[in-house]
């Protein structure tokens, strides 16, 4: 997924705020349901973040045009992790591995078959 740096996603330095890293890979893991026709989010259905380990590597600025990428590197029952990284160009700014839980009725719940199709 490309993500385009806009003012609003930088501190007064124009840089890109720490903090909007994280919502980058949200909108990239958000978009590989999309691409499906599915939502990450129904009704009563969907993931929570359990945890994140982040690493920033350098810093993205007002303009630059983003990569993000999205791996999956476990899948239980009702939990996924990710790894996802943030390049420019080929050059990495920024990366992270997420902890999905999946909830039903706001509690951990196995995961349906077609949303774990999404990652094969």
């Amino acid at each position: 997924m490309q993500i385009r740096v806009y003012y609003e996603d930088t501190d007064c330095g124009n840089v890109v705020y720490y903090a909007n890293y994280l919502k980058f890979c949200e909108r990239a893991r958000s978009e590989l349901f999309f691409q499906k026709g599915l939502s990450p989010h129904n009704d009563d259905e969907f993931f929570v973040v359990k945890s994140v380990q982040a690493d920033y590597v350098k810093s993205a600025v007002f303009g630059d045009l983003l990569d993000i990428t999205t791996k999956l590197i476990e899948k239980k029952a009702a939990s996924i992790v990710m790894y996802q990284e943030v390049f420019r160009n080929d050059e990495l700014l920024f990366k992270a591995t997420f902890k999905l839980a999946f909830l039903k009725n706001y509690k951990p719940s196995k995961i349906p078959i077609e949303l774990l199709e999404i990652f094969n």
